[in-house]
């Protein structure tokens, strides 16, 4: 029997390649270049499985220049905002992701970058290789005290749970909003705050962490009104997508002191704005909450079983029918 042809947008790990070719007749991204848009309407005119990472735009231009054999997009990746989802249904074709792997990372990140921006890492980082640190002073580079804060946690879902875990090990105080309330066992296992209104939330943490999904109902939900409300001393970290902040309402805010800081792991664009780049109160890291050995092969082994499930005729696990709010 004729093994499936799949086409492979960017480089995998060389577990995950190797098992693919063994499987299926995979076509590899060897030099890691990114497609182009041509290059992706000519990869899903022939593929019967397309396998795109969460900077590739599957959008209904790309769906309709699909072959009619097209029949499985297996996301690398947990974020599906870069498909087209209706229009991908709507000529047949199946969605799949990679949900719960990259969990534990990304809570991990995220935690780093409290920690870097409360406690002024970065900045002591810089100082030291700049050879202008003249040594121990008492007042030079005074960062914030994590131990009884408020995290106020924007998407309680598994991401934002691990986080909280992670967060009262250091003796912050949890509170969160959701689009829906967490099961009473939970919030209390997290002796987590659940915040209805998210303006009021804003308005009383001391941290805010976006932990959320990005789609229609998310874009800017950090708006320039809502990022207001943040006290002067506030700090703001987001390892989830750049667009649900406001980005240039953040930069404004940051540049006139009238927020402590951020940690930002996304942006609105792949051009990070200069204003943005010059501040001294910003951790920036390149996109790196699911950057690890372990979270890519599983990934990868995700991505594998959804296919082979699909291939064999039956539904694959990591199905996705809608966008997560």
């Amino acid at each position: 029997m004729r093994k499936p042809l799949v086409r492979i947008t960017r480089k995998l790990p060389d577990a995950t390649e190797t098992r693919m070719m063994e499987l299926f007749d995979a076509r590899l991204n060897e030099d890691d270049t990114p497609f182009d848009r041509v290059r992706m309407i000519e990869a899903v005119r022939d593929a019967v499985v397309l396998v795109p990472t969460v900077t590739d735009r599957i959008d209904a231009e790309v769906v309709a220049a699909a072959g009619p054999q097209l029949k499985l997009v297996a996301n690398f990746g947990t974020g599906v905002d870069h498909i087209d989802l209706a229009a991908a249904h709507s000529h047949g074709i199946v969605v799949t992701n990679t949900p719960g792997v990259l969990t534990e990372d990304t809570a991990d990140l995220t935690m780093a970058l409290i920690l870097a921006v409360m406690r002024r890492l970065v900045e002591g980082e810089r100082l030291v290789r700049a050879a202008r640190w003249t040594g121990w002073a008492p007042t030079t580079l005074l960062g914030a005290r994590l131990g009884g804060k408020r995290l106020g946690i924007l998407g309680m879902g598994r991401i934002g749970q691990a986080l909280a875990h992670r967060a009262r090990g250091f003796g912050l105080s949890i509170h969160y909003h959701n689009r829906r309330r967490v099961h009473p066992e939970i919030e209390s296992e997290l002796e987590a705050t659940y915040w209805e209104s998210l303006d009021q939330m804003l308005a009383r943490m001391d941290v805010i962490s976006v932990n959320c999904p990005h789609t229609p109902a998310t874009f800017h939900l950090l708006s320039a009104r809502r990022l207001k409300l943040l006290q002067p001393h506030a700090f703001v970290v987001n390892t989830a997508r750049g667009e649900i902040i406001d980005e240039t309402a953040l930069i404004q805010l940051l540049r006139e002191r009238k927020i402590g800081g951020a940690g930002l792991d996304v942006y609105a664009r792949a051009a990070i704005p200069a204003k943005l780049l010059a501040l001294d109160t910003v951790v920036l890291t390149p996109h790196i909450a699911s950057a690890t050995l372990e979270s890519r092969i599983a990934m990868g082994e995700r991505v594998l079983v959804n296919i082979k499930t699909f291939i064999d005729g039956h539904s694959p696990p990591d199905r996705v029918l809608e966008l997560p709010g």
